[in-house]
């Protein structure tokens, strides 16, 4: 038929006729003003929530795993050895990365997708009146919110990148560089973003997986805590800024106040379907099945990470370290082994029981021995592994759901579900504000923060049993007493609040962009390789450049489409 209509045309053309045939509006085509009514614009705004799962294994940006964990140390990449995605082999080791590498370049592309659909449905939004579209304001700062979300992401990933709003017409693209903003002045137009949102949400939507105003503040206080630390051009922090270190203590107290979030009763609850926007989700990607769609809108930046056994069946990325799991080992008052957790590695079931953990550690990794997802009778073992001699025997579980889930989907040869992924939950919000406090020199105000985090740890067992009734590993946890089991000053309470967040959100995404946030980074990834390329062979290439690595370079392709307007960031 293609050909048909092609030949068919043609034969009007030479023949001078059939005008009528080619002025008709080609079927299955609407023009750009037509997407102007109330109903069209609104589904425009759909579009580019819908942008937030429009997620893919090649790069994700709703996980953030390849970029934040294991750059961090608390994963390893995983998969059938180095050369399997050997894109996100070249992260992991940091010295065989280039400029070059194509998953950099898609992931740069798909977040300016996501920002094009935002910028176009803001543009509609702005040139529509509120008596025709009452939600006009409200959709305005939905898409502000995103729009921030999505720069956010850039910015923690490359540091300098071209900012692009609906204002801008298409034609000027290329005249943008991505020096046009400093450091300190792309983070206040995101911060912008998120101001807007914060004043112009609702609290509460109707609609489930809509942004709200504490989502946004909590966003906000996110991105200002990012802003505080002060880097030159080295990458280094240079300073920390205490007025805004307020301005997110406060942000965060009005997020707490709002009365719509706490802690959930057991931790497992964020990680589960059932738990999908629960009272700890401030804002997480909503994904689908049996939606109309072929295969549903699932959680495809996580389809990598499932076992290699008959009931899944590939393909074993996102391996916690040895290091991430010595981490959660606990001393005889249930608190972190801070400098000598690490001096052996957990390397038995044994180990498990003659040694004392984080409960957190069951939720977190799938151990060998132990229940997969929960289920007592469903035990992980080592052969579910892709590549035990290269990786080890361990696999990330928080995104993982068992497979007679009712959210789970087989997408051949990979799988997923469409379980929530959380992108900032209210366990964030408390730390953001411990942080804040800390760097004020006001640690002992974040002390009860902190503990809240850990009180709610050590009541999150109830699942972690074998079928006998046991408790799958040694469980000890608990809280820190000044001047009981602890010191309190401002130097041990930054380690302490910095361990936390390890823990708490291990293997979601962010770990690596705290260390750089501290400037920690350098020094942190070469003390950990040192150790690792002992244990680890895969990682005999692996250092990390200081004043290079905290960011991703601007892709070659990118630079070059720009004709050299982009600049290269520091060291590469």
């Amino acid at each position: 038929m293609k050909h048909i209509k092609y030949i068919l045309i043609l034969g009007c053309i030479l023949l001078g006729a059939c005008s009528k045939f080619l002025d008709q509006t080609p079927q299955g085509v609407i023009s750009g003003d037509d997407l102007n009514s109330p109903d069209n614009v609104e589904k425009m705004v759909t579009a580019a929530y819908a942008a937030l799962g429009n997620d893919h294994y090649t790069a994700p940006y709703s996980s953030m795993w390849p970029y934040g964990n294991i750059r961090s140390g608390d994963a390893y990449k995983g998969g059938d050895g180095a050369g399997d995605i050997s894109d996100f082999h070249f992260y992991e080791t940091f010295s065989l990365n280039r400029i070059d590498n194509g998953s950099t370049d898609l992931l740069w592309f798909r977040l300016y997708v996501c920002i094009g659909r935002v910028n176009d449905a803001l543009a509609r939004l702005n040139a529509i009146g509120e008596d025709v579209l009452p939600t006009k304001v409200t959709r305005q700062a939905e898409m502000r919110f995103l729009r921030g979300h999505y720069y956010f992401l850039l910015k923690i990933l490359f540091k300098y990148v071209p900012y692009i709003d609906e204002t801008m017409p298409k034609e000027s693209y290329d005249t943008i560089s991505n020096n046009t903003y400093t450091n300190d002045a792309l983070w206040t137009k995101i911060a912008d973003d998120f101001r807007f949102a914060a004043g112009n949400l609702p609290e509460t939507q109707a609609e489930i997986g809509r942004v709200n105003r504490s989502a946004a503040k909590a966003y906000l206080a996110k991105t200002l805590l990012y802003q505080a630390y002060k880097q030159n051009e080295s990458n280094a922090v240079t300073s920390i800024d205490a007025t805004l270190l307020q301005q997110v203590n406060s942000l965060c107290d009005e997020v707490i106040a709002s009365g719509k979030y706490q802690l959930a009763a057991d931790y497992s609850a964020n990680f589960l379907p059932s738990g999908d926007n629960g009272k700890e989700s401030v804002f997480a990607i909503q994904y689908s099945k049996g939606d109309g769609t072929p295969k549903g809108r699932l959680d495809y930046g996580h389809a990598l990470d499932y076992p290699m056994n008959q009931d899944y069946g590939c393909c074993g990325f996102h391996s916690p370290s040895n290091n991430l799991v010595n981490a959660f080992k606990t001393d005889v008052n249930g608190l972190p082994l801070f400098t000598t957790f690490n001096d052996t590695n957990v390397s038995s079931e044994a180990d498990f029981h003659t040694n004392s953990f984080d409960p957190r550690l069951d939720h977190t990794v799938a151990i060998p021995g132990h229940p997969y997802k929960y289920d007592p009778a469903f035990i992980y073992q080592r052969s579910w592994a892709r590549a035990p001699e290269v990786y080890g025997s361990y696999l990330s579980l928080k995104e993982a759901v068992l497979p007679g889930d009712a959210t789970f989907q087989k997408i051949p040869p990979f799988m997923s579900s469409s379980k929530n992924w959380a992108v900032i939950r209210y366990a964030d919000v408390l730390l953001f504000k411990a942080e804040a406090l800390i760097e004020l020199g006001r640690q002992n105000e974040a002390l009860p923060l902190i503990n809240q985090l850990r009180t709610r740890a050590a009541a999150s067992t109830g699942l972690l049993k074998q079928a006998g009734g046991a408790f799958t590993s040694n469980y000890k946890m608990g809280t820190y007493q000044p001047g009981i089991n602890c010191t309190w000053t401002q130097d041990f309470a930054r380690q302490a609040m910095r361990w936390e967040r390890r823990l708490e959100f291990a293997m979601e995404g962010y770990r690596f962009f705290d260390l750089v946030r501290w400037g920690i980074a350098a020094e942190y990834l070469n003390a950990y390789f040192t150790v690792e390329k002992t244990r680890s062979a895969h990682l005999q290439d692996a250092k990390f450049q200081k004043g290079r690595d905290e960011y991703l370079p601007v892709p070659l392709n990118q630079i070059n489409f720009s004709k050299g307007l982009y600049h290269q960031n520091t060291g590469w």
